[in-house]
């Protein structure tokens, strides 16, 4: 079976070219093929002068107790005439099914190939299904456009607290000491940035943004704690030298009395050896001062 294209080749080839009125043919380079099949002038609004002119019809088109008249282009597609009528009936383009001859027609589709003539009847109802769909579409768009206004907020914010991080941690490592209010103030606002970050919610691209964003602040939460550990640390270590070189008059007493306590001479009796207690020896010497006689004195 010949193609398609070779038998156009052939009918407007430079032998074939003329008709039996004498008139000249179109160029193959402004002519279309119809879904149909017909071979048609191109819709480009480029006609050629010797060409007929696009006929004008008028349908009527019945929404629910109402009918609307449009003036189209008979060339004109469903889509073009849903448009036309999106203005009078206050219904989005998007959100209409028109109806000829009992069948929905399609966007896509033309007029004069459905056989839509001047004086037709269209039936035009509401697509629910459709009516929803842009509903959520627009929802989507919406909630998509305020979760990356909100995440391009925030974004601002941490790489303000970002040079704080940076110049704390510079501080730190050339040795000078970092105010502990100053991490915590920056610890504080860099946990709202993540409470801020929970709360957007997002898909596709702007869920893995959000997603590096969070991984962004908790590392510089981590440096942070770091900092707060070793200021502490050094803190702690400073102030265990002072204590050690300032004097304790206590501690040297009771380090003094220390060997003179073991140094107490043991009291032997018998053959064993121990040590009497504090006490006990001033009981000992207590009692040596009194002397102790059975002799009684007799009153006359």
């Amino acid at each position: 079976m010949e193609p398609m294209k070779s038998k156009i080749n052939k009918m407007f080839s430079p032998a074939s070219k003329g008709s039996a009125d004498g008139r000249g043919v179109t160029d193959l380079a402004d002519l279309e093929i119809r879904p149909c099949g017909m071979l048609v002038q191109k819709r480009n609004g480029e006609t050629n002068p010797t060409s007929v002119s696009i006929p004008i019809i008028r349908v009527r088109v019945k929404y629910g107790s109402s009918y609307h008249e449009i003036s189209i282009s008979s060339q004109a597609s469903f889509g073009e005439l849903k448009k036309m009528l999106a203005g009078p009936t206050k219904l989005h383009h998007e959100d209409q099914k028109l109806i000829y001859k009992n069948k929905e027609r399609d966007s896509k589709e033309y007029l004069d190939v459905a056989r839509v003539k001047n004086g037709s009847k269209i039936v035009l109802v509401e697509d629910i299904v459709s009516r929803e769909k842009r509903c959520l579409e627009l929802l989507r768009n919406a909630n998509s456009q305020k979760s990356s206004k909100a995440l391009a907020e925030i974004n601002l914010e941490v790489d303000k607290l970002a040079g704080q991080v940076t110049t704390l941690e510079a501080t730190a490592s050339n040795g000078g000491k970092v105010v502990e209010k100053d991490v915590d103030n920056l610890t504080e606002l860099l946990m709202m940035r993540l409470i801020k970050l929970d709360g957007i919610v997002a898909d596709g691209d702007l869920k893995l943004q959000r997603r590096v964003l969070v991984r962004r602040v908790q590392k510089y939460i981590e440096i942070l704690d770091m900092l707060k550990y070793q200021n502490s640390k050094s803190s702690s270590n400073g102030a265990k030298i002072q204590l050690q070189k300032q004097d304790n008059p206590i501690g040297q007493i009771s380090r003094d009395l220390r060997p003179m306590q073991k140094q107490q001479p043991p009291t032997k009796k018998g053959n064993s050896v121990r040590t009497i207690p504090k006490m006990q020896q001033q009981q000992q010497r207590h009692s040596e001062s009194v002397v102790v006689t059975t002799k009684w004195e007799t009153f006359e």
